[in-house]
């Protein structure tokens, strides 16, 4: 069985998210620091195998226009990397508000606001791929 790995990418932080076996839920699973680069990308190949992973779904960062500005253009170079280091399909899913429904989340938790900011990456991750196996049902 395998997994759908998500990802929110950002210039200090990488949200990472993991489906279940049948694709139907998306966990939070942490992040990992986007530099250096090649520590960041074996990590996330580490990952990828061990957790057996299909293909990764990165979120795509629009303007609300839906334009896509030099944050887009960061993640799709990211998303290269990474696709070139696993060897896995990329896929990609519009981000739009999707950190701010994370940020949303995590402070009907009262968390304090060090650990809402270091679950704020995955949380956000774990929404981007719930989009994407949604669309998939």
């Amino acid at each position: 069985m395998t997994r759908i790995l998500g990802l929110d990418y950002g210039t200090a932080r990488i949200g990472v998210a993991l489906s279940d076996e049948s694709h139907f839920l998306a966990s939070p699973r942490g992040f990992i620091p986007a530099e250096p680069k090649r520590k960041c990308d074996d990590s996330l190949a580490e990952l990828c195998a061990t957790e057996n992973v299909e293909r990764i779904v990165v979120g795509l960062p629009r303007h609300m226009s839906g334009e896509e500005g030099d944050s887009a253009k960061a993640a799709r170079k990211f998303a290269s990397r990474v696709s070139e280091r696993t060897g896995l399909p990329v896929e990609f899913v519009d981000e739009r508000l999707t950190t701010m429904a994370a940020d949303r989340a995590l402070s009907e938790l009262n968390l304090k606001t060090p650990a809402k900011r270091r679950r704020v990456d995955s949380a956000a991750a774990a929404i981007i791929l719930q989009t994407y196996l949604d669309s998939k049902q």
